[in-house]
Protein backbone atom coordinates (compact mmCIF):
# COMPACT_ATOMS: atom_id res chain seq x y z
CA UNK A 1 0.00 0.00 0.00
CA UNK A 2 1.35 3.43 -0.96
CA UNK A 3 1.97 5.94 1.82
CA UNK A 4 -0.86 8.45 2.08
CA UNK A 5 0.18 12.09 2.47
CA UNK A 6 -1.73 14.92 4.06
CA UNK A 7 -2.38 17.92 1.86
CA UNK A 8 -1.43 20.53 4.44
CA UNK A 9 0.23 23.93 4.55
CA UNK A 10 3.71 22.40 4.75
CA UNK A 11 3.16 20.41 1.55
CA UNK A 12 1.76 23.48 -0.23
CA UNK A 13 4.68 25.67 0.86
CA UNK A 14 7.15 23.06 -0.34
CA UNK A 15 5.39 22.65 -3.70
CA UNK A 16 5.32 26.40 -4.27
CA UNK A 17 8.96 26.67 -3.27
CA UNK A 18 9.90 24.00 -5.82
CA UNK A 19 7.98 25.87 -8.50
CA UNK A 20 9.49 29.20 -7.50
CA UNK A 21 12.98 27.82 -7.87
CA UNK A 22 12.27 27.03 -11.51
CA UNK A 23 10.84 30.32 -12.75
CA UNK A 24 11.21 34.08 -12.50
CA UNK A 25 8.39 34.35 -9.97
CA UNK A 26 10.72 32.70 -7.52
CA UNK A 27 12.64 35.89 -7.03
CA UNK A 28 9.48 37.80 -6.12
CA UNK A 29 8.45 35.01 -3.77
CA UNK A 30 11.77 35.18 -2.01
CA UNK A 31 11.66 38.97 -1.73
CA UNK A 32 8.14 39.37 -0.39
CA UNK A 33 7.34 35.94 1.01
CA UNK A 34 5.00 33.32 -0.40
CA UNK A 35 1.38 34.46 -0.44
CA UNK A 36 -1.05 31.68 -1.30
CA UNK A 37 -3.62 34.18 -2.62
CA UNK A 38 -1.18 35.31 -5.33
CA UNK A 39 -0.24 31.87 -6.70
CA UNK A 40 -1.62 31.22 -10.20
CA UNK A 41 -0.37 27.69 -10.91
CA UNK A 42 0.07 24.77 -8.54
CA UNK A 43 1.41 21.28 -9.26
CA UNK A 44 0.64 18.57 -6.71
CA UNK A 45 0.96 15.47 -8.87
CA UNK A 46 2.56 12.18 -7.74
CA UNK A 47 2.36 13.02 -4.03
CA UNK A 48 0.08 10.21 -2.78
CA UNK A 49 -2.54 12.74 -1.68
CA UNK A 50 -5.70 11.13 -0.33
CA UNK A 51 -7.85 14.21 0.33
CA UNK A 52 -7.97 17.70 -1.24
CA UNK A 53 -7.58 20.29 1.52
CA UNK A 54 -6.08 23.66 2.58
CA UNK A 55 -6.76 25.42 -0.74
CA UNK A 56 -9.10 28.14 0.53
CA UNK A 57 -6.49 30.92 0.22
CA UNK A 58 -5.63 30.15 -3.43
CA UNK A 59 -8.24 32.48 -4.91
CA UNK A 60 -5.98 33.57 -7.80
CA UNK A 61 -5.18 30.01 -8.85
CA UNK A 62 -5.69 29.44 -12.58
CA UNK A 63 -4.23 25.96 -13.03
CA UNK A 64 -4.25 23.06 -10.58
CA UNK A 65 -2.65 19.65 -11.27
CA UNK A 66 -3.67 16.92 -8.82
CA UNK A 67 -3.18 13.99 -11.15
CA UNK A 68 -1.59 10.67 -10.14
CA UNK A 69 -2.58 10.68 -6.47
CA UNK A 70 -4.92 8.63 -4.25
CA UNK A 71 -7.84 11.08 -4.22
CA UNK A 72 -11.25 9.45 -3.75
CA UNK A 73 -13.52 12.49 -3.59
CA UNK A 74 -13.63 15.87 -5.38
CA UNK A 75 -13.86 18.43 -2.57
CA UNK A 76 -12.17 21.49 -1.10
CA UNK A 77 -12.25 23.48 -4.36
CA UNK A 78 -15.02 25.96 -3.52
CA UNK A 79 -12.72 29.00 -3.19
CA UNK A 80 -10.84 28.47 -6.46
CA UNK A 81 -13.16 30.77 -8.39
CA UNK A 82 -10.56 31.73 -11.01
CA UNK A 83 -9.52 28.19 -11.92
CA UNK A 84 -9.52 27.47 -15.68
CA UNK A 85 -7.56 24.20 -15.71
CA UNK A 86 -8.09 21.22 -13.38
CA UNK A 87 -6.34 17.88 -13.76
CA UNK A 88 -7.62 15.06 -11.53
CA UNK A 89 -6.64 12.16 -13.76
CA UNK A 90 -5.19 8.92 -12.39
CA UNK A 91 -6.93 8.96 -9.02
CA UNK A 92 -9.68 6.86 -7.39
CA UNK A 93 -12.65 9.20 -7.89
CA UNK A 94 -16.06 7.54 -8.25
CA UNK A 95 -18.36 10.55 -8.52
CA UNK A 96 -18.27 13.95 -10.23
CA UNK A 97 -19.08 16.54 -7.53
CA UNK A 98 -17.71 19.60 -5.76
CA UNK A 99 -17.16 21.61 -8.96
CA UNK A 100 -20.07 24.05 -8.74
CA UNK A 101 -17.92 27.10 -7.82
CA UNK A 102 -15.49 26.65 -10.73
CA UNK A 103 -17.49 28.74 -13.20
CA UNK A 104 -14.40 29.79 -15.18
CA UNK A 105 -13.17 26.23 -15.72
CA UNK A 106 -12.24 25.50 -19.34
CA UNK A 107 -10.22 22.28 -19.13
CA UNK A 108 -11.27 19.35 -16.92
CA UNK A 109 -9.35 16.07 -16.91
CA UNK A 110 -10.95 13.17 -15.03
CA UNK A 111 -9.39 10.35 -17.05
CA UNK A 112 -8.36 7.08 -15.39
CA UNK A 113 -10.73 7.15 -12.43
CA UNK A 114 -13.81 5.06 -11.50
CA UNK A 115 -16.60 7.37 -12.66
CA UNK A 116 -19.77 5.79 -14.05
CA UNK A 117 -22.01 8.87 -14.49
CA UNK A 118 -21.42 12.35 -15.93
CA UNK A 119 -23.27 14.73 -13.56
CA UNK A 120 -23.11 17.83 -11.35
CA UNK A 121 -21.35 20.02 -13.93
CA UNK A 122 -24.17 22.46 -14.77
CA UNK A 123 -22.26 25.59 -13.69
CA UNK A 124 -19.18 24.88 -15.85
CA UNK A 125 -20.52 26.87 -18.78
CA UNK A 126 -17.06 27.79 -20.15
CA UNK A 127 -15.85 24.20 -20.47
CA UNK A 128 -14.03 23.58 -23.78
CA UNK A 129 -11.98 20.41 -23.11
CA UNK A 130 -13.34 17.42 -21.18
CA UNK A 131 -11.24 14.29 -20.69
CA UNK A 132 -12.84 11.28 -19.02
CA UNK A 133 -11.06 8.39 -20.72
CA UNK A 134 -10.71 4.99 -19.03
CA UNK A 135 -13.61 5.30 -16.62
CA UNK A 136 -16.84 3.30 -16.30
CA UNK A 137 -19.28 5.27 -18.50
CA UNK A 138 -21.74 2.86 -20.05
CA UNK A 139 -24.74 4.90 -21.29
CA UNK A 140 -24.72 7.08 -24.40
CA UNK A 141 -27.76 8.95 -23.07
CA UNK A 142 -25.63 10.08 -20.13
CA UNK A 143 -22.92 11.39 -22.47
CA UNK A 144 -25.58 13.62 -24.05
CA UNK A 145 -25.46 15.59 -20.79
CA UNK A 146 -22.43 17.31 -22.32
CA UNK A 147 -24.52 18.88 -25.11
CA UNK A 148 -25.30 21.79 -22.77
CA UNK A 149 -21.69 22.98 -23.06
CA UNK A 150 -21.87 25.07 -26.22
CA UNK A 151 -18.13 25.87 -26.19
CA UNK A 152 -17.03 22.23 -25.95
CA UNK A 153 -14.86 21.16 -28.87
CA UNK A 154 -12.70 18.37 -27.38
CA UNK A 155 -14.01 15.23 -25.66
CA UNK A 156 -12.11 12.08 -24.74
CA UNK A 157 -14.25 9.03 -23.87
CA UNK A 158 -11.70 6.41 -24.92
CA UNK A 159 -11.58 3.28 -22.77
CA UNK A 160 -15.14 3.58 -21.41
CA UNK A 161 -17.71 0.84 -22.14
CA UNK A 162 -19.76 3.42 -24.07
CA UNK A 163 -16.91 3.81 -26.59
CA UNK A 164 -17.34 0.16 -27.61
CA UNK A 165 -20.94 0.65 -28.81
CA UNK A 166 -21.86 0.30 -32.49
CA UNK A 167 -21.67 3.55 -34.45
CA UNK A 168 -20.09 5.21 -31.38
CA UNK A 169 -18.08 7.69 -33.42
CA UNK A 170 -21.03 8.62 -35.69
CA UNK A 171 -23.33 9.02 -32.70
CA UNK A 172 -20.98 11.41 -30.91
CA UNK A 173 -20.34 13.34 -34.14
CA UNK A 174 -24.08 13.72 -34.68
CA UNK A 175 -24.99 14.71 -31.14
CA UNK A 176 -22.05 17.16 -30.88
CA UNK A 177 -21.97 19.03 -34.20
CA UNK A 178 -19.44 21.62 -32.92
CA UNK A 179 -17.00 18.98 -31.71
CA UNK A 180 -13.58 19.20 -33.37
CA UNK A 181 -11.73 16.38 -31.62
CA UNK A 182 -12.93 13.02 -30.23
CA UNK A 183 -10.58 10.68 -28.37
CA UNK A 184 -7.57 12.70 -29.54
CA UNK A 185 -8.60 12.37 -33.19
CA UNK A 186 -9.93 15.16 -35.39
CA UNK A 187 -13.52 14.72 -36.60
CA UNK A 188 -13.47 15.39 -40.35
CA UNK A 189 -16.35 16.94 -42.30
CA UNK A 190 -17.15 13.64 -44.05
CA UNK A 191 -17.81 11.94 -40.72
CA UNK A 192 -19.89 14.89 -39.48
CA UNK A 193 -22.04 14.93 -42.64
CA UNK A 194 -22.61 11.18 -42.50
CA UNK A 195 -23.56 11.41 -38.85
CA UNK A 196 -25.94 14.33 -39.46
CA UNK A 197 -27.82 12.39 -42.15
CA UNK A 198 -27.95 9.11 -40.23
CA UNK A 199 -29.28 10.67 -37.01
CA UNK A 200 -31.31 13.59 -38.40
CA UNK A 201 -34.66 12.39 -37.01
CA UNK A 202 -33.29 11.66 -33.55
CA UNK A 203 -31.43 14.97 -33.52
CA UNK A 204 -34.56 16.94 -34.37
CA UNK A 205 -36.40 15.29 -31.50
CA UNK A 206 -33.55 15.97 -29.06
CA UNK A 207 -33.34 19.60 -30.16
CA UNK A 208 -37.07 20.12 -29.60
CA UNK A 209 -36.84 18.59 -26.13
CA UNK A 210 -33.78 20.69 -25.28
CA UNK A 211 -35.50 23.85 -26.49
CA UNK A 212 -38.50 23.11 -24.29
CA UNK A 213 -36.24 22.50 -21.29
CA UNK A 214 -34.27 25.64 -22.04
CA UNK A 215 -37.42 27.75 -22.25
CA UNK A 216 -38.73 26.25 -19.02
CA UNK A 217 -35.37 26.92 -17.34
CA UNK A 218 -35.35 30.53 -18.56
CA UNK A 219 -38.83 31.05 -17.15
CA UNK A 220 -37.71 29.53 -13.84
CA UNK A 221 -34.56 31.68 -13.71
CA UNK A 222 -36.53 34.83 -14.50
CA UNK A 223 -38.99 34.01 -11.76
CA UNK A 224 -36.18 33.33 -9.28
CA UNK A 225 -34.44 36.58 -10.26
CA UNK A 226 -37.69 38.45 -9.79
CA UNK A 227 -38.29 36.89 -6.37
CA UNK A 228 -34.72 37.77 -5.34
CA UNK A 229 -35.18 41.36 -6.51
CA UNK A 230 -38.41 41.71 -4.52
CA UNK A 231 -36.73 40.15 -1.47
CA UNK A 232 -33.72 42.47 -1.77
CA UNK A 233 -36.14 45.41 -1.98
CA UNK A 234 -38.00 44.07 1.12
CA UNK A 235 -41.35 44.23 -0.75
CA UNK A 236 -42.00 40.59 -1.68
CA UNK A 237 -45.70 39.64 -1.76
CA UNK A 238 -46.76 43.30 -1.76
CA UNK A 239 -47.50 43.57 -5.49
CA UNK A 240 -51.09 42.38 -5.21
CA UNK A 241 -53.60 41.10 -2.70
CA UNK A 242 -51.36 38.66 -0.79
CA UNK A 243 -51.29 40.74 2.39
CA UNK A 244 -55.04 41.30 2.25
CA UNK A 245 -55.76 37.61 1.75
CA UNK A 246 -53.45 36.66 4.60
CA UNK A 247 -55.41 39.01 6.85
CA UNK A 248 -58.72 37.32 6.05
CA UNK A 249 -57.44 33.75 5.97
CA UNK A 250 -58.43 32.85 9.55
CA UNK A 251 -61.69 34.80 9.69
CA UNK A 252 -64.95 32.90 10.35
CA UNK A 253 -66.38 32.32 6.89
CA UNK A 254 -69.80 33.63 7.84
CA UNK A 255 -68.36 37.10 8.51
CA UNK A 256 -67.76 37.46 4.77
CA UNK A 257 -71.07 35.93 3.72
CA UNK A 258 -73.20 38.76 5.01
CA UNK A 259 -74.62 40.31 1.80
CA UNK A 260 -74.63 43.78 3.30
CA UNK A 261 -70.84 43.54 3.96
CA UNK A 262 -69.79 42.22 0.54
CA UNK A 263 -69.48 45.66 -1.01
CA UNK A 264 -67.49 46.96 1.98
CA UNK A 265 -65.10 44.02 1.73
CA UNK A 266 -64.57 44.51 -2.00
CA UNK A 267 -63.86 48.23 -1.52
CA UNK A 268 -61.52 47.41 1.37
CA UNK A 269 -59.56 44.97 -0.79
CA UNK A 270 -59.17 47.44 -3.67
CA UNK A 271 -57.91 50.14 -1.33
CA UNK A 272 -55.48 47.75 0.40
CA UNK A 273 -54.09 46.49 -2.91
CA UNK A 274 -53.60 50.06 -4.08
CA UNK A 275 -51.59 50.90 -0.96
CA UNK A 276 -49.53 47.71 -1.22
CA UNK A 277 -48.71 48.45 -4.86
CA UNK A 278 -47.67 51.96 -3.88
CA UNK A 279 -45.28 50.51 -1.28
CA UNK A 280 -44.07 47.85 -3.74
CA UNK A 281 -43.17 50.37 -6.44
CA UNK A 282 -41.52 52.67 -3.90
CA UNK A 283 -39.49 49.72 -2.60
CA UNK A 284 -38.20 48.84 -6.06
CA UNK A 285 -37.25 52.43 -6.80
CA UNK A 286 -35.44 52.74 -3.45
CA UNK A 287 -33.64 49.44 -4.07
CA UNK A 288 -32.33 50.78 -7.37
CA UNK A 289 -31.10 53.94 -5.63
CA UNK A 290 -29.30 51.86 -3.00
CA UNK A 291 -27.71 49.66 -5.66
CA UNK A 292 -26.41 52.72 -7.49
CA UNK A 293 -24.97 54.13 -4.27
CA UNK A 294 -23.26 50.85 -3.30
CA UNK A 295 -21.81 50.31 -6.79
CA UNK A 296 -20.49 53.87 -6.81
CA UNK A 297 -18.89 53.27 -3.42
CA UNK A 298 -17.08 50.10 -4.50
CA UNK A 299 -15.88 51.85 -7.65
CA UNK A 300 -14.46 54.65 -5.50
CA UNK A 301 -12.77 52.19 -3.13
CA UNK A 302 -11.11 50.34 -5.98
CA UNK A 303 -9.93 53.60 -7.53
CA UNK A 304 -8.44 54.78 -4.22
CA UNK A 305 -6.60 51.50 -3.61
CA UNK A 306 -5.20 51.51 -7.16
CA UNK A 307 -4.04 55.12 -6.76
CA UNK A 308 -2.13 54.39 -3.54
CA UNK A 309 -0.72 51.13 -4.92
CA UNK A 310 0.78 53.12 -7.78
CA UNK A 311 2.27 55.61 -5.32
CA UNK A 312 3.75 52.78 -3.23
CA UNK A 313 5.14 51.16 -6.37
CA UNK A 314 6.96 54.36 -7.31
CA UNK A 315 8.40 54.66 -3.80
CA UNK A 316 9.68 51.06 -3.94
CA UNK A 317 11.12 51.53 -7.44
CA UNK A 318 13.08 54.59 -6.31
CA UNK A 319 14.29 52.71 -3.24
CA UNK A 320 15.42 49.68 -5.26
CA UNK A 321 17.44 51.89 -7.57
CA UNK A 322 19.23 53.48 -4.61
CA UNK A 323 19.64 50.12 -2.90
CA UNK A 324 21.45 48.62 -5.89
CA UNK A 325 23.99 51.44 -5.75
CA UNK A 326 24.40 50.97 -2.00
CA UNK A 327 24.91 47.21 -2.33
CA UNK A 328 27.63 47.74 -4.93
CA UNK A 329 29.34 50.22 -2.60
CA UNK A 330 29.16 47.72 0.26
CA UNK A 331 30.70 44.97 -1.83
CA UNK A 332 33.54 47.23 -2.95
CA UNK A 333 34.20 48.75 0.45
CA UNK A 334 37.33 47.50 2.23
CA UNK A 335 37.49 50.11 5.00
CA UNK A 336 35.69 48.70 8.11
CA UNK A 337 34.69 52.15 9.37
CA UNK A 338 33.33 53.20 6.00
CA UNK A 339 31.54 49.88 5.69
CA UNK A 340 29.88 50.47 9.04
CA UNK A 341 28.77 53.95 7.97
CA UNK A 342 27.31 52.62 4.70
CA UNK A 343 25.47 49.83 6.50
CA UNK A 344 23.92 52.37 8.87
CA UNK A 345 22.88 54.46 5.87
CA UNK A 346 21.24 51.38 4.34
CA UNK A 347 19.38 50.64 7.55
CA UNK A 348 18.21 54.22 7.74
CA UNK A 349 16.95 54.06 4.13
CA UNK A 350 15.09 50.82 4.89
CA UNK A 351 13.44 52.49 7.87
CA UNK A 352 12.55 55.48 5.72
CA UNK A 353 11.06 53.14 3.11
CA UNK A 354 9.02 51.39 5.76
CA UNK A 355 7.84 54.73 7.15
CA UNK A 356 6.93 56.01 3.68
CA UNK A 357 4.92 52.89 2.85
CA UNK A 358 3.21 53.01 6.25
CA UNK A 359 2.38 56.70 5.73
CA UNK A 360 0.81 55.91 2.36
CA UNK A 361 -1.17 53.06 3.91
CA UNK A 362 -2.36 55.39 6.68
CA UNK A 363 -3.50 57.95 4.09
CA UNK A 364 -5.32 55.22 2.19
CA UNK A 365 -6.99 53.91 5.34
CA UNK A 366 -8.14 57.42 6.22
CA UNK A 367 -9.65 57.92 2.78
CA UNK A 368 -11.32 54.50 2.78
CA UNK A 369 -12.73 55.08 6.27
CA UNK A 370 -14.13 58.42 5.12
CA UNK A 371 -15.74 56.68 2.13
CA UNK A 372 -17.25 54.01 4.37
CA UNK A 373 -18.60 56.64 6.76
CA UNK A 374 -20.16 58.53 3.85
CA UNK A 375 -21.72 55.32 2.54
CA UNK A 376 -23.08 54.53 6.00
CA UNK A 377 -24.68 57.97 6.23
CA UNK A 378 -26.15 57.83 2.72
CA UNK A 379 -27.49 54.30 3.08
CA UNK A 380 -28.86 55.08 6.55
CA UNK A 381 -30.70 58.08 5.10
CA UNK A 382 -32.09 55.96 2.27
CA UNK A 383 -33.22 53.18 4.59
CA UNK A 384 -34.62 55.77 7.02
CA UNK A 385 -36.62 57.55 4.33
CA UNK A 386 -37.91 54.29 2.91
CA UNK A 387 -38.86 53.03 6.37
CA UNK A 388 -40.68 56.29 7.08
CA UNK A 389 -42.60 56.00 3.82
CA UNK A 390 -43.43 52.36 4.56
CA UNK A 391 -44.64 53.23 8.06
CA UNK A 392 -46.93 55.87 6.59
CA UNK A 393 -48.43 53.38 4.13
CA UNK A 394 -48.87 50.70 6.78
CA UNK A 395 -50.58 53.33 8.97
CA UNK A 396 -53.03 53.95 6.12
CA UNK A 397 -53.62 50.20 5.92
CA UNK A 398 -54.51 50.18 9.60
CA UNK A 399 -56.85 53.13 9.07
CA UNK A 400 -58.59 51.18 6.31
CA UNK A 401 -58.93 48.19 8.60
CA UNK A 402 -60.35 50.37 11.41
CA UNK A 403 -62.85 51.96 9.04
CA UNK A 404 -63.90 48.57 7.62
CA UNK A 405 -64.27 47.13 11.11
CA UNK A 406 -66.47 49.99 12.31
CA UNK A 407 -68.73 49.81 9.27
CA UNK A 408 -69.12 46.04 9.44
CA UNK A 409 -69.63 46.16 13.21
CA UNK A 410 -72.49 48.62 12.83
CA UNK A 411 -74.01 46.57 10.02
CA UNK A 412 -73.64 43.29 11.91
CA UNK A 413 -75.24 44.82 14.98
CA UNK A 414 -78.32 45.64 12.94
CA UNK A 415 -78.34 42.22 11.30
CA UNK A 416 -78.07 40.46 14.65
CA UNK A 417 -81.29 42.07 15.83
CA UNK A 418 -83.37 39.71 13.78
CA UNK A 419 -81.61 36.75 15.51
CA UNK A 420 -80.76 35.31 12.12
CA UNK A 421 -84.42 34.46 11.36
CA UNK A 422 -84.05 35.48 7.72
CA UNK A 423 -80.51 34.14 7.28
CA UNK A 424 -79.35 30.91 5.65
CA UNK A 425 -78.79 28.03 8.04
CA UNK A 426 -74.97 28.24 7.83
CA UNK A 427 -75.09 31.91 9.02
CA UNK A 428 -77.36 31.26 12.01
CA UNK A 429 -74.60 29.70 14.09
CA UNK A 430 -72.64 32.95 14.02
CA UNK A 431 -75.48 35.46 13.86
CA UNK A 432 -77.42 33.98 16.76
CA UNK A 433 -76.95 37.01 18.97
CA UNK A 434 -75.18 40.33 19.09
CA UNK A 435 -72.42 39.25 21.52
CA UNK A 436 -71.33 36.36 19.30
CA UNK A 437 -71.20 38.65 16.27
CA UNK A 438 -69.24 41.35 18.06
CA UNK A 439 -66.73 38.90 19.56
CA UNK A 440 -66.06 37.36 16.17
CA UNK A 441 -65.61 40.77 14.58
CA UNK A 442 -63.28 41.98 17.35
CA UNK A 443 -61.13 38.86 17.06
CA UNK A 444 -61.04 39.27 13.28
CA UNK A 445 -60.09 42.94 13.63
CA UNK A 446 -57.24 42.16 16.01
CA UNK A 447 -55.92 39.46 13.65
CA UNK A 448 -56.04 41.85 10.69
CA UNK A 449 -54.08 44.50 12.56
CA UNK A 450 -51.57 41.89 13.71
CA UNK A 451 -50.93 40.79 10.10
CA UNK A 452 -50.30 44.39 9.07
CA UNK A 453 -48.03 44.95 12.06
CA UNK A 454 -46.06 41.76 11.41
CA UNK A 455 -45.45 42.67 7.75
CA UNK A 456 -44.38 46.17 8.76
CA UNK A 457 -42.00 44.81 11.39
CA UNK A 458 -40.56 42.33 8.92
CA UNK A 459 -39.81 45.06 6.40
CA UNK A 460 -38.21 47.37 8.97
CA UNK A 461 -36.15 44.64 10.61
CA UNK A 462 -34.76 43.24 7.37
CA UNK A 463 -33.97 46.68 5.95
CA UNK A 464 -32.03 47.66 9.09
CA UNK A 465 -30.26 44.29 9.22
CA UNK A 466 -29.21 44.62 5.58
CA UNK A 467 -27.70 48.06 6.20
CA UNK A 468 -25.78 46.87 9.27
CA UNK A 469 -24.50 43.75 7.49
CA UNK A 470 -23.41 45.77 4.45
CA UNK A 471 -21.32 48.27 6.41
CA UNK A 472 -19.94 45.63 8.78
CA UNK A 473 -18.89 43.41 5.88
CA UNK A 474 -17.11 46.31 4.16
CA UNK A 475 -15.34 47.31 7.38
CA UNK A 476 -14.18 43.75 8.04
CA UNK A 477 -12.88 43.37 4.49
CA UNK A 478 -10.98 46.67 4.74
CA UNK A 479 -9.53 45.71 8.13
CA UNK A 480 -8.29 42.42 6.67
CA UNK A 481 -6.72 44.24 3.71
CA UNK A 482 -5.03 46.75 5.99
CA UNK A 483 -3.58 44.08 8.27
CA UNK A 484 -2.26 42.12 5.32
CA UNK A 485 -0.67 45.23 3.83
CA UNK A 486 1.05 46.17 7.10
CA UNK A 487 2.29 42.60 7.47
CA UNK A 488 3.69 42.75 3.92
CA UNK A 489 5.53 46.00 4.63
CA UNK A 490 7.16 44.69 7.80
CA UNK A 491 8.01 41.36 6.20
CA UNK A 492 9.63 43.12 3.25
CA UNK A 493 11.62 45.38 5.58
CA UNK A 494 12.81 42.36 7.60
CA UNK A 495 13.90 40.66 4.39
CA UNK A 496 15.90 43.72 3.34
CA UNK A 497 17.62 43.85 6.74
CA UNK A 498 18.47 40.14 6.50
CA UNK A 499 19.98 40.70 3.07
CA UNK A 500 21.99 43.57 4.48
CA UNK A 501 23.32 41.39 7.29
CA UNK A 502 24.26 38.63 4.80
CA UNK A 503 26.18 41.10 2.68
CA UNK A 504 28.62 41.96 5.48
Amino acid sequence: MENENLMDEEMLQKAIGEQAAQDQVGRIGKVEGIHFNEIRKLRLDYKNILMIDHLWEFKSLVRLDLNSNLIEKIEGLDHLINLTWLNLSFNSIEKIEGLQSLRKLEVLNLSNNRISVIENMDTLERLTHFFIANNLLGQLDNVLYLRKFKNMFTINLYGNPVSQADNYKLSIAAYFPNLMCLDYRILDEKTKNEASIKYSYVLDKIKREELQRQQAEEVKQNQEAQVKLYMDAFVEALNGSDLFKSMLKDDPEALHNVPEAAHLLQTFECQMVELCMQLFETGLAEHERRETEVNSFFGGQEEAVTHYQQKASRVMTDFEQRRKVRMVELQQSSDPDLLKVNINHCKEEINQLCNSLMALEFQLVSQLEANIKKLDINISDMIGNFSETAQGIFAQCRDLEDNYYENVRMMAANVAKDKGEHRPDHDKTLLVDKDTVMDALATSHDNHLLKIHDRETQLMTRADAWKVALVKGIEEKELKRNRMRISDIYRYADHLLEQLEDSQ
